[in-house]
């Protein structure tokens, strides 16, 4: 290997699985681009020996990947209802109140931090894209424009530091990790704590969830490989909870040194290192499960459109972008791809070159099935599309195996 550990500088390393060179899973494209080539980019994903850090072993400039932005959290109802209950959780334990203040990194469009300005406690978002940072900032929710590390963390200290910081699905789109942690103890008060939340790495492998990796996401965080990080810093793993969001995440609570580490956190750590989670070991057959899903979900496809059915897919997602162009899954198997984000629709999926369109295409156009990409939201696009279901249609979920609802 020609790099180091994102979270150690270890180079030892043993492989997890091999993507292919793919385009960036959020790069849209307008139908003037459709002719033109896209930029594809290593998707190689392996452990660190020394730390036991999942990670890719590309890393591409972050102002390319998120100077300018298309996913918008509040299109997703699960995201704000979870960031909801999480607020007024928090604003009740921490005692928070209007001489307090809440920060989050990769604040998108204010989606969690709303919920604190509606509790009257004041907030503060740090959001790279600027379409985004624009987006918050006119829904009233303040929000500097900027990547959070080391840096930014210095400029906004100087004016404050916070009693809880949010860095949710952020962690893992990280490149200078070091500097991101770093931050976060800069910017927390004495007794302050950052609440920060990840797909769960277990969940990825155990549940074959591959179409997690993409390039926006460097890392996949096991306790373990988090609590060594963090321990660099001089924060603690305090508490951790498991939650079912994205297909199986974990909420994080860190805090100062000295902090004590609770019940939960340990026995977690205990069930990592019992499972092997530090080991290649544990890793071994996880590609083999993929290409077998593949085979599985391709053949399904490919009898169903010999039989003359219609095909379509659901949800311009990230993923979504790896599973079909791992898969070579494009337009000679579905006739669209449908998005409820006003953002997407009218533009065409990377790589697969599949035509955005709105949810309300699925009743117009009737296709017998839809390849759900957005399997992690399955129940609430469930329920959004009853009425395509109740006149016949049907989906797909291709994870953790496929299957038709």
């Amino acid at each position: 290997m020609t790099f180091a550990c994102r979270s150690c500088a270890g180079t030892r390393f043993s492989p997890v699985i091999d993507l292919g060179e793919t385009p960036l899973a959020n790069a849209l494209l307008g139908a003037e681009m459709l002719d033109k080539s896209e930029p594809r980019y290593p998707l190689n994903t392996v452990i660190c020996e020394d730390c036991s850090l999942v990670q890719i072993t590309e890393t591409v400039p972050p102002d390319v990947l998120f100077s300018d932005y298309v996913y918008f959290s509040s299109f997703s109802e699960t995201a704000v209802t979870s960031a909801k209950a999480l607020t007024e959780r928090l604003a009740r334990e921490r005692g928070l109140k209007a001489s307090s203040l809440v920060m989050e990194a990769a604040s998108n469009d204010g989606y969690l931090l709303q919920h604190y300005q509606a509790l009257g406690i004041p907030v503060l978002g740090i959001e790279p894209a600027a379409n985004i940072a624009a987006e918050a900032n006119k829904r009233g929710v303040p929000t500097r424009c900027a990547f959070f590390g080391r840096e930014e963390a210095q400029k906004i200290a100087a004016d404050g530091r916070c009693d809880v910081f949010h860095a949710n699905n952020v962690l893992a789109h990280v490149a200078d990790l070091n500097g991101f942690v770093a931050g976060i103890k800069m910017i927390l008060k004495p007794g302050g704590i950052a609440s920060i939340e990840f797909p769960y790495l277990r969940d990825l492998i155990e549940k074959v969830e591959f179409d997690t990796i993409y390039h926006e996401h460097l890392c996949y965080f096991s306790a373990t490989a988090v609590e060594r990080l963090l321990e660099r810093h001089g924060l603690v793993l305090a508490d951790v909870e498991r939650i079912p969001i994205h297909g199986g995440s974990l909420r994080i609570f860190a805090a100062h040194a000295g902090t004590p580490q609770s019940r939960a956190v340990k026995d977690l750590l205990a069930e990592e290192m019992t499972l092997g989670m530090t080991r290649p070991a544990y890793y071994a057959d996880f590609a083999a499960r993929v290409s077998q899903l593949r085979d599985d979900l391709l053949a399904l496809l490919r009898k169903l459109k010999a039989e003359g059915r219609t095909l379509a897919a659901y949800g311009a997602s990230a993923k979504g972008a790896t599973l079909l162009n791992y898969f070579g899954i494009d337009g000679r198997l579905l006739d669209f791809v449908a998005d409820r984000s006003t953002v997407k629709q009218g533009k065409f999926t990377p790589g697969s070159h599949l035509p955005i369109v709105a949810p309300d295409q699925l009743a117009a156009r009737k296709p017998d099935y839809v390849l759900l990409l957005t399997w992690n939201f399955a129940d609430e696009i469930l329920a959004q599309q009853q009425a395509y279901r109740d006149a016949g249609g049907r989906f797909i979920l291709p994870v953790p195996q496929v299957r038709v609802v």
